[in-house]
């Protein structure tokens, strides 16, 4: 056998051993499926933590204000959440704390933000699908939120919120009644995301990753609208909004639960590598 057959030969057989040892990526897309609760809560809770460096590291973070929880897979009536008073850059997996729908902490030595409670415990039992919801003070979402207006489809990225996201115009001050927190879940009804007006934006989720996505990149939609509608008034040439069936066929792709799991991966791995504490 020539060289260049050996060489080909060579090739062949280096690519079928790469085969068999590489791993199966065709569910790489898709959330894990765990055997246990146990396996499941901590995966639940490193992602939270690190949802919260991540907010930090993005500036959505006003002193003590902002939340995002996770359902606990064991106990469903109750929710993991940041320890009030702890920064966003401070939170790691030994220090979250669980609440329940009373406002009871039942692990954890922190007590809980009082607004988390109203808020998200109205959140999470009005929506069962959603076992993870986050809200903070972000900058451009609470500049948009005074606007008391929905958010256009004038980018590729904002239409994973083409007709699923909602509005919520009854400010009533500070949430810390269960009852205004009721009113917010109502106003997000099926949706994935709610503009609260004059206060910020809330995103829910099937899981931690997907909730904290569609927050980072809700967030962003909202500085590009503002800067659009800023140059919009310098030139006089208005934002073009896409086509109503480009922007659902946006949606059906960049808008799934699966694809804003996916989108938070490299987010995830990026801050695991510059803080690994979290997971402590």
């Amino acid at each position: 056998m020539n060289s260049p057959d050996r060489a080909a030969l060579d090739h062949a057989q280096a690519a079928l051993d790469y085969a068999k040892a590489a791993p199966d990526t065709r569910n790489m897309m898709t959330p894990p499926v765990f055997a246990s609760a146990r396996e499941e809560r901590l995966h639940r809770k490193q992602r939270l933590a690190a949802a919260f460096r991540l907010f930090s590291k993005f500036g959505f973070d006003e002193g003590v204000a902002g939340h995002i929880t996770a359902r606990d897979p064991e106990f469903p009536d109750t929710f993991w959440v940041n320890p009030f008073g702890v920064h966003f850059s401070q939170v790691c997996v030994s220090n979250l704390i669980r609440c329940d729908h009373h406002g009871e902490v039942v692990e954890g030595r922190h007590p809980v933000n009082r607004a988390a409670f109203a808020i998200h415990s109205n959140v999470h039992q009005a929506r069962p699908d959603a076992h993870a919801a986050a809200h903070s003070h972000s900058t451009w979402g609470r500049t948009w939120s005074t606007l008391g207006r929905l958010l256009d489809p004038i980018t590729q990225d904002v239409c994973a919120f083409y007709n699923d996201h909602a509005l919520y115009d009854d400010f009533g001050g500070v949430v810390v009644d269960l009852e205004e927190g009721a009113r917010v879940a109502r106003s997000l009804g099926r949706c994935k995301a709610v503009i609260l007006q004059n206060h910020g934006l809330l995103t829910v989720g099937q899981t931690v990753d997907e909730a904290a996505w569609w927050y980072i990149t809700m967030e962003r939609s909202c500085q590009v609208q503002l800067s659009a509608e800023a140059a919009s008034a310098r030139t006089g040439a208005a934002p073009r909004l896409i086509r109503a069936e480009s922007a659902r066929q946006a949606f059906e792709l960049i808008g799934t639960p699966n694809a804003g799991w996916f989108q938070f991966q490299p987010l995830f791995a990026r801050i695991v590598k510059e803080q690994p504490d979290l997971l402590d």
